[in-house]
């Protein structure tokens, strides 16, 4: 997004936020929170249901536990780090025994 569209799009939602009532502040709360309930899920099933390990096992783990399914398969995954792209390996071309013969060009 260039820098025009994202300064048309920041002053378009202040202005919204401002008809509506929203602060930043209860804007930032409301992120705060998402965030730690994400980190404290410990359990989540394909349906997006929930679980922190705390108090009572949810029916939806109770019962898939019971048909069998073990606790380790509806561990929240942690979030993965983000990778740093790299530029792809340059391959020498030079010592290919192949360079030149029919194997060089056939499709898998």
């Amino acid at each position: 997004m260039d820098e025009r569209k994202r300064d048309s799009m920041v002053a378009y939602l202040r202005r919204r936020m401002a008809q509506v009532g929203i602060k930043v502040a209860d804007l930032a709360a409301a992120l705060a929170e998402d965030r730690s309930k994400q980190k404290s899920v410990r359990y989540r099933n394909a349906f997006g249901d929930t679980w922190d390990g705390k108090g009572a096992m949810p029916q939806w783990l109770v019962q898939a536990t019971s048909a069998g399914q073990s606790l380790e398969h509806f561990a929240a995954a942690k979030p993965a780090k983000k990778l740093v792209s790299r530029a792809p390996a340059t391959v020498d071309w030079s010592k290919d025994p192949f360079a030149g013969t029919r194997l060089a060009t056939a499709r898998a």
